[in-house]
């Protein structure tokens, strides 16, 4: 079963390696997290809770961004 929902990456973790990255996160999760404080998975898989702080051009988490073209297209 495929999802259509809208996905976004307003949020930003660090990874294994110590670099922010923006990941891609299902959009009614963000503001779920957003209110409840819940966590949030990443399509990569990361799991995080959404925050406020994030650096403008951090890069986008390329497996993250892989499986969303991989959907996409």
């Amino acid at each position: 079963m495929t999802s259509t929902e809208v996905l976004e990456s307003p949020t930003t973790s660090d990874t294994d390696d110590g670099d922010d990255v923006f990941h891609y996160v299902r959009k009614n999760k963000i503001v779920e997290s957003a209110v409840t404080g819940a966590m949030v998975q990443a399509l990569c898989g990361e799991i995080f809770p959404v925050t406020k702080d994030h650096k403008p051009g951090a890069p986008v988490c390329p497996k993250c961004k892989e499986i969303y073209d991989s959907l996409s297209g």
